[in-house]
């Protein structure tokens, strides 16, 4: 949804698309913010980030389903 709010904004606007969509405007303006900056992003999002490399390493994409 992010990516389509992404795409539309310019055009439609954010809150006109998130009245539509089950998605609140604060949502995605928050996404937005730890986008630009992750430093805003949780200590658990900061170590996921870490992890996601390792974890795919070990889980090529041949083994998930």
């Amino acid at each position: 949804m992010i990516a389509f709010i992404d795409d539309q904004r310019m055009v439609h606007g954010v809150k006109p698309i998130c009245k539509i969509l089950p998605i609140a405007p604060s949502t995605y303006f928050d996404h937005q913010a730890k986008r630009a900056d992750p430093d805003l992003l949780s200590d658990r999002a900061k170590r996921d980030g870490l992890l996601l490399p390792e974890i795919k390493r070990v889980h090529p994409p041949a083994l998930r389903r």
